[in-house]
């Protein structure tokens, strides 16, 4: 192997590698060495990311590479740091100083935790591509669904906390694997970290997309210290009914609120997905999960996509909801999907003009 060139059959088997020993081991980080790591460089090469890795040749340059290079980039980490003294990054507002070891609803400390990071296959087309969405499983969340299919990740704390510089390598590890962006799952509660490994990062040769895969319980005020920073936003809309939210989201009454504020904020900075060879490389797409009994409440979330965003909006129907952790104390969450309530909210789609759906 030539420099930092990787093979396609060392790739497969890095990828396979790493993959089933996250789902072998969630509570622990699987990566290769990266060129931060001195004791093994032949193992890489010398640390700097070719432009002709395995990695598809993709023109378009991530935005936060222009923050970085007027020096925003490092203010906005500075601004975002200080938000652990009184915690405001999430809705919840808990106002707890998580520098002195205080932890508010989603349990998290000012150490990032991960539970595992490794190549995704199972993501949206555009964002999977040939080789993979590297994504990074951030342990705690605020939301605390009780349906969650991750709780022992995001609820129970499954992970082990990392240095930001360690999270810095972590993403080079997966954009030398091929990887075509670095997918952010749930990262909102570890924003300054997850800011300040990308200053650290870009110096190494980062230069694929940042994918915000959230919840879409989010703040404007932090949405937009994100602009520019993020090029691909991929939030749930899990609610349209702030009683549903409170019910089965640990009191999350103001859910709608601030998700239907929060997607239109992502909208205006990113705009509709667009893509490069079929690889997404700016914009927004959209998840919503739908619930058995209408809980989610799948036609006004479309009447609300349809009234507030462009035609060519991406939008991700899921249907595989199935119960878990607590979902089966509730009676009206203990079962899995019917298949006519997936096919009437493929109906409001179509009633409502919401087209551009994931395949």
């Amino acid at each position: 192997m030539a420099g930092n060139r990787i093979s396609r059959r060392h790739f497969l088997r890095e990828s396979l590698f790493f993959s089933s020993l996250a789902l072998a081991y969630p509570s622990k980080i699987w990566l290769p060495e990266t060129s931060f790591q001195k004791d093994s460089p032949e193992k890489y090469g010398s640390g700097r990311v070719s432009g002709h890795s395995l990695r598809q040749k993709v023109e378009h340059e991530p935005s936060y590479l222009t923050l970085h290079r007027s020096g925003e980039l490092a203010t906005r980490v500075r601004e975002l740091k200080t938000m652990y003294e009184n915690c405001r990054l999430c809705p919840r507002d808990c106002r707890v100083d998580r520098t002195k070891g205080q932890k508010g609803k989603c349990q998290a400390s000012a150490s990032v935790k991960v539970s595992s990071v490794n190549p995704h296959f199972g993501e949206e087309r555009p964002l999977v591509g040939r080789f993979g969405s590297g994504t990074v499983f951030f342990s705690n969340c605020g939301l605390r669904c009780i349906y969650c299919q991750n709780y022992s990740i995001s609820i129970e704390g499954e992970g082990v906390e990392i240095s930001d510089r360690r999270l810095a390598e972590s993403m080079i590890a997966l954009q030398k694997m091929g990887c075509h962006n670095i997918n952010l799952v749930t990262p909102t509660h570890y924003l300054p970290n997850i800011v300040n490994a990308l200053v650290l990062a870009i110096p190494e040769g980062l230069k694929i997309p940042l994918v915000y895969n959230t919840s879409g319980y989010e703040r404007l005020e932090i949405l937009q210290l994100l602009e520019g920073i993020i090029d691909i936003y991929l939030p749930d809309c899990k609610y349209m009914d702030p009683e549903m939210a409170a019910k089965y989201s640990e009191e999350a009454y103001n859910y709608p609120h601030y998700a239907k504020i929060a997607l239109i904020e992502m909208n205006r900075q990113v705009g509709s997905l667009k893509t490069e060879r079929g690889v997404a490389i700016k914009g927004l797409m959209i998840r919503h999960l739908i619930l058995p009994n209408r809980i989610s409440g799948a036609e006004k979330f479309l009447k609300f996509v349809a009234d507030k965003f462009p035609k060519d909006t991406y939008v991700n129907i899921m249907g595989q909801y199935r119960p878990e952790h607590k979902a089966f104390d509730c009676p009206e969450l203990a079962r899995r999907l019917k298949r006519n309530e997936f096919t009437e909210t493929l109906r409001w789609a179509k009633k409502y003009g919401v087209t551009r759906l994931a395949r």
